[in-house]
């Protein structure tokens, strides 16, 4: 029988197809989604791997023979499965693995209104059914069978975006897109049209192998064939997107890449001008700019632990209007408080094309502070290496700590933050200081306790 506990995660159903799940699998997880969420009718829309399409058409079939009418978007970005999600009011599910390899797939999925199905809403219910199923075999079937029908939402989707963003008055821009060999390729062009926007596509064509890079642009490796080909056509700007297009890393006019933190600030200033006093959500690995840019336009800034069900609850919480992560993961109260990539990108393009200066110079105001970016160590022991750290720093004078998502030390010139990895036996660092040699000398402070 297959082991549920490895591939339902805090978040999502991820493994390795189909070693770890299957279509039979996929086909128990519709039947509970249709269970838990209680509905009458979902949408499900599927990435570029070459199981996708077999997995959630039996997902659908399961959920169909539950009673539940399903509407098939096929092809779409996570992004674009969230907007169906919302704009239709109906629980979906979008079979991705994200940046993972191409032998792995997955399912995110969320109820109506784009709104999170995680461990404690909803996830561990649909595990718990599909394990019963998978012992005692298929669930009874509702007497009335779901329809099952197929519905192109990509330019509603594309529509949407472009009308929460002014781009009448942008200057013409030459724009590198890498896609990644993923949903980028299929969602860009429809995006993009009719802006004056002279587009280079790279690995625009569909394909789950992944045959150019990992569709993962937080991965320096992975932007290097972007970085030059800006640099080759002297563009202004490049965009990378992973594999399920739901996040956006940028480059600048130099191919010098610009921090997720000085494009959460950039936003958080755009949003705030359309809704003056308004609350932006960062978790507390983005730079010391972004609540410091948030609160000189006037909003306020409210810190949260890392992980995307975490931002969402404080979206919904304090009616934010934006939040940002390290990650490159930027949720919209316009688009259900869900992150989108995509709406991040058109606010970069519409900030950059809306005056004469390049990239660069634009960003320099929320670019303020040195970064070691995350640094990965593996060890044994997480709770010992992360109490020995402590124990160092604790002691420290003016400096404070706190315990919100792992260890946080902050003190007037610089702050680290160790977490654990939920999936791995890691443990990452962030450092950030006022300047290089000191995120220099506190990462190899810290490094040197933890992997001791």
């Amino acid at each position: 029988m297959a082991d549920l506990s490895q591939i339902v995660k805090a978040y999502d159903v991820r493994g390795v197809v189909p070693e770890q799940w299957d279509e039979k699998l996929a086909e128990l997880f519709g039947a509970a989604f249709a269970q838990v969420t209680e509905a009458r009718a979902i949408v499900i829309g599927h990435d570029m791997r070459p199981s996708s399409p077999g997995l959630s058409q039996a997902f659908a079939r399961g959920a169909a023979a539950q009673g539940a009418d399903v509407t098939l978007i096929g092809l779409c970005s996570t992004d674009e499965l969230y907007f169906a999600s919302g704009q239709l009011g109906l629980p979906g599910a979008m079979f991705t693995a994200s940046h993972n390899p191409a032998q792995y797939n997955g399912i995110k999925m969320c109820r109506a209104g784009a709104a999170p199905v995680g461990q404690d809403t909803g996830l561990a219910e649909i595990r718990a059914l599909a394990e019963g199923w998978l012992e005692s075999g298929a669930p009874e079937p509702a007497a009335v069978p779901g329809t099952v029908t197929e519905r192109d939402v990509l330019a509603d989707y594309a529509e949407h975006l472009r009308s929460l963003v002014d781009l009448g008055r942008i200057r013409p821009l030459k724009v590198v897109v890498d896609a990644g060999n993923g949903m980028g390729g299929h969602t860009v062009p429809t995006v993009l049209d009719g802006l004056p926007v002279d587009l280079v596509p790279m690995y625009f064509e569909l394909d789950g192998t992944f045959p150019n890079h990992e569709a993962n642009p937080l991965d320096p490796k992975n932007i290097v064939d972007l970085q030059a080909k800006v640099r080759e056509t002297s563009a202004d700007i490049g965009l990378a997107f992973d594999g399920d297009a739901d996040r956006c890393f940028v480059v600048d006019e130099r191919g010098e890449p610009v921090s997720p933190s000085a494009i959460t600030a950039l936003v958080a200033a755009r949003e705030l001008a359309k809704h003056p006093g308004g609350t932006i959500i960062h978790n507390l690995i983005t730079s010391w700019s972004v609540p410091e840019v948030v609160g000189e336009h006037g909003g306020r800034a409210v810190r949260t632990r890392v992980g995307h069900s975490f931002i969402k609850q404080e979206m919904a919480a304090h009616g934010a209007v934006f939040g940002g992560e390290h990650s490159a993961h930027y949720y919209f109260r316009d688009f259900w408080n869900a992150d989108t990539g995509m709406l991040a990108a058109l606010h970069v393009l519409a900030a950059l094309g809306g005056q004469p200066g390049p990239l660069s110079e634009l960003v320099r105001q929320y670019d303020r502070y040195a970064a070691s970016g995350e640094i990965n160590s593996t060890v044994a022991d997480q709770a010992g290496r992360s109490a020995a750290v402590r124990a160092v720093y604790e002691g420290l004078q003016g400096a404070e700590l706190d315990e919100l998502d792992g260890l946080t030390v902050t003190t007037p010139d610089w702050w680290f933050n160790l977490r654990a990895s939920n999936t791995e036996p890691l443990l990452r660092l962030n450092v950030e200081a006022r300047d290089a040699a000191t995120v220099a000398r506190v990462r190899d402070e810290v490094l040197a306790i933890v992997r001791a």
